[in-house]
C-alpha cells in the first residue's frame, strides 16, 4: 500500500520534463492503492516524493543520477557537508572549475551533480560525447534551498531499490499489485534525434517502440500502468487501443526565451485501473 498524507516532500533535483506539476494539477490521475511501485526513468523522482510508496525500485540510464540517490539513500548528512562547501565557494569561475573536476568520493559526485544541477542553465542535463557535463551557468545562485529536507528524502528512499538500469529490465519486474510510472523523454516519429539525453544515448524512436512492447507485456502480466508522453499523432498511433487516454496541459518553461513559453499539451495514458481525474 502506499499513502500520500503528511508533509509535502519536494524532490531535490530539477529535470527538463519532470512531474511536479502533474502531482499538483492532477494528483488524482495515480490509483488509489498499488502494492509496489516502479519508475524506470526516476529523474527527479517527484510522483514518487508525491506518492511516498512503502516499497519501489526506482530505476534510470544514468548511473551518475542513480548514484546520487543512492547518497542521498545511505547519508544525507555527507551529501549535504559538501553541499555546505559549494554555496560558500559558489561564483561563475567556481562553477566551471568544478564542472570539469573529477570527484571520487560518491557523497562528493553526489554533491557536485546537485550544486551543478541547481546552478547551470534550467537545471539542464546534458553530456557531451566524452561523458562530460557541458551546462553552461544559469542565473540562479541559491545552492541550499528552504525547501531542502534531506533527512526525510533518505528516509523515503530507504523503502526503495535503486538501479542504473536500462527500462526494459526494470519493467520485467512488474506484476500484478504494482503500479508503473513511465515517463520517458519525449520522442516522436519526426523528431529521431530527441533533446533529453541519458548517458551521452539518445533516446530514439525505436527505444519508443522497444518501450510500447514492453509496457504491453507488463499490462498483460497485470501491473497497473501509467505512461506519459508527446501529445503527437505517431505516439498515439504507436499506443492505439493501449488504454485511456487522458490530454494534460501545462505551462511550458524550457524555452530559451519567455516568448517561446506557453502552454503545452502531453499524453498521458492508464492502463488496468480506473482513472478519477478530471482533463
Amino acid at each position: 500500500m502506499h499513502g500520500r498524507q503528511g508533509q509535502i516532500v519536494v524532490p531535490f533535483l530539477k529535470w527538463a520534463g519532470g512531474k511536479r506539476w502533474l502531482t499538483t494539477q492532477q494528483p488524482d490521475l495515480f490509483p488509489r492503492s498499488f502494492d509496489r511501485y516502479i519508475e524506470p526513468f526516476l529523474g527527479s523522482g517527484a510522483v514518487y516524493f508525491h506518492l511516498k510508496p512503502s516499497i519501489a525500485i526506482l530505476s534510470d540510464a544514468n548511473a551518475e543520477l542513480i548514484s546520487t540517490y543512492v547518497a542521498m539513500q545511505q547519508d544525507w548528512r555527507k551529501v549535504r557537508n559538501a553541499l555546505l562547501r559549494h554555496s560558500r565557494n559558489h561564483s561563475e569561475e567556481y562553477y566551471y572549475e568544478e564542472r570539469s573536476r573529477k570527484r571520487r568520493s560518491p557523497y562528493e559526485r553526489a554533491a557536485q551533480l546537485i550544486y551543478l544541477n541547481r546552478t547551470c542553465w534550467n537545471g539542464l542535463y546534458r553530456v557531451n560525447r566524452q561523458g562530460q557535463f557541458n551546462v553552461p551557468k544559469g542565473t540562479k545562485t541559491s545552492v541550499l534551498l528552504e525547501s531542502d529536507d534531506f533527512g526525510t528524502v533518505s528516509k523515503l528512499l530507504k523503502r526503495a531499490e535503486l538501479r542504473p538500469s536500462d527500462f526494459e529490465a526494470t519493467l520485467k519486474q512488474a506484476g500484478p499489485g504494482d503500479f508503473l510510472f513511465v515517463d520517458p523523454p519525449y520522442v516522436t516519429r519526426h523528431n529521431l534525434n530527441g533533446f533529453v539525453k541519458y548517458n551521452d544515448k539518445i533516446f530514439s524512436w525505436s527505444d519508443q517502440e522497444r518501450l510500447r512492447l514492453a509496457l504491453g507485456a507488463a499490462a498483460d502480466r497485470g501491473a497497473m500502468i501509467l505512461v506519459t508522453n508527446a501529445e503527437h499523432h505517431s505516439v498515439r498511433t504507436l499506443y492505439s487501443g493501449f488504454g485511456k487516454e487522458i490530454i494534460l496541459s501545462r505551462s511550458s518553461v524550457l524555452a530559451a526565451d519567455s516568448e517561446n513559453r506557453g502552454s503545452v499539451t502531453e499524453l498521458a495514458i492508464a492502463v488496468n485501473y480506473e482513472v478519477r481525474c478530471r482533463p
